[in-house]
């Protein structure tokens, strides 16, 4: 990697370039060097400076956006290189939407943990869509999503487990005492309490109201999953959940499934990644995911 972005880098990070300096066993003179040399190469200045702060003007933006993003595929590819002759090893950034990533992918991670202790997972979780642009911008090098998100050329997508999703309600909550099925149509009236537009779950709702051409006269939303079954045992609504997030509130009796025509509504579940080339650890971890026999057994 080019050493000027790699001081530039360390500028940024450190918002000082005496503090930068030392970090890079450098002298300050250098570092000044390194950064005028980088403006002179891109025709254009890259920092406000002053005695008291160092910080990106426009330009400087578009160059640290992609000088993390070439800092990403130098370490990628140093890893492929070592894995040439290496056994799996090393970091992967793995990215998981909530419902993965909080109720099934600790034990998958805990299990990687054993078979390969050399891998060194870190996890962001976050919704569907943030989750497939961060393996877009190479911050990933793979996403475990839900739903569907927009399709980009440079994205391969791959379903590899389905999820059931079903309509929970309180264990004390009048629909959870009915013997008979329930019509869909008849829990218009009901609050809905659902994730928040983007997440993979809000999308599972919205094409189950779609597919019935039911509109709920009230929709509360939450940004993950442990406030929504909070407010559902509560008793204050109801909503559609994956059977993943309430294999305890099931075992203990504090949710219960609703027996609704049409459901449970079933969604696949995708791995997202970029490049073509994938580390040995990647690709023992990937190899391990698509042949984990709790994705086809709901009690995890």
């Amino acid at each position: 990697m080019d050493q000027r972005l790699e001081v530039f880098l360390k500028v940024i990070e450190k918002k000082n370039f005496s503090r930068a300096a030392e970090e890079l066993n450098m002298t300050q003179p250098a570092v000044s060097h390194y950064i005028r040399s980088l403006e002179d190469t891109t025709g254009v200045k890259l920092l406000e400076r002053t005695n008291k702060y160092v910080r990106l003007n426009k330009a400087g933006e578009i160059v640290y956006h992609h000088a993390m993003e070439i800092k990403e595929l130098y370490a990628k590819m140093n890893h492929l290189l070592d894995d040439l002759t290496n056994k799996a090893s090393g970091s992967i950034a793995i990215g998981a939407s909530y419902t993965f990533g909080e109720y099934v992918l600790p034990r998958i991670i805990a299990e990687a943990k054993e078979r390969y202790p050399d891998i060194k997972p870190t996890v962001t979780i976050g919704n569907t869509t943030t989750i497939a642009g961060l393996v877009m911008g190479n911050q990933l090098d793979m996403g475990i999503v839900e739903g569907h998100f927009k399709e980009v050329r440079e994205l391969k997508t791959e379903p590899f487990a389905e999820d059931r999703m079903v309509l929970v309600a309180s264990a004390d909550h009048p629909l959870s005492k009915r013997q008979k099925s329930i019509p869909i149509e008849e829990l218009i009236e009901q609050t809905w309490i659902l994730r928040e537009l983007g997440s993979g779950t809000r999308e599972a709702s919205e094409n189950v109201f779609e597919q019935y051409s039911i509109a709920p006269a009230a929709i509360m939303h939450f940004s993950s999953t442990q406030p929504i079954k909070a407010m559902v045992e509560a008793g204050i609504g109801i909503s559609l959940l994956s059977e993943w997030a309430i294999q305890k509130e099931l075992r203990y009796g504090d949710l219960k499934i609703l027996d609704v025509e049409g459901l449970p509504y079933t969604r696949d579940f995708s791995i997202v990644t970029r490049s073509p080339f994938q580390t040995k650890a990647l690709s023992a971890f990937l190899e391990m995911l698509k042949n984990h026999k709790g994705l086809t057994d709901f009690k995890i």
